[in-house]
């Protein structure tokens, strides 16, 4: 800072970045994430209009803190005074209601298979895999995969026939 006061431009861009990693730094621990880079530019302005005010005597470390709390202040202030935009009554919601039932109900379903069937089952025709894939995931092989599908697709179509409280 000595230097930069004495003119010397490449010590003020130097102090000037190292400034600004720390500022960066002290701003995310005690702001929102959108509000850190206009803090850190706010700071590193009012240190360029009060680099004068800099007493080599002392140590720079607080004098370069108390003008961040200043700056961390105002900024808390600015948040306090932004008006906040109020939700809308109707507000759409997606209903997750049939969804989450179906999943409960397949795992319900899946739990009268065999677990290599219902693995089976889960991979190609829940999820995706290919026969190949699904033969990779479980150490089967591909014809195991299709006889497992098979197998318990029947098993549960039969359960579910006989089943009364099916809609």
């Amino acid at each position: 800072m000595v230097a930069a006061q004495n003119g010397h431009g490449g010590a003020y861009r130097r102090l000037l970045g190292e400034v600004s990693i720390w500022l960066t730094r002290y701003f995310q621990r005690r702001l929102p994430p959108g509000e850190v880079d206009d803090a850190v530019q706010e700071t590193l302005l009012a240190i360029h209009r009060r680099r004068h005010t800099y007493d080599p005597h002392y140590p720079f470390g607080p004098w370069l803190a108390a003008i961040a709390k200043h700056k961390w202040v105002d900024q808390l202030r600015s948040l306090g005074r932004r008006p906040v935009e109020e939700l809308p009554e109707n507000l759409s919601i997606g209903d997750h209601e049939a969804s989450v039932v179906s999943a409960s109900v397949l795992a319900s379903l899946l739990e009268e298979l065999r677990p290599a069937q219902a693995q089976a089952i889960l991979l190609v025709k829940v999820q995706g895999y290919t026969i190949e894939d699904a033969s990779g995931e479980t150490g089967l092989s591909p014809s195991a995969i299709k006889m497992n599908i098979h197998r318990g697709l029947a098993r549960l179509t039969a359960f579910i026939e006989k089943t009364n409280d099916v809609e």
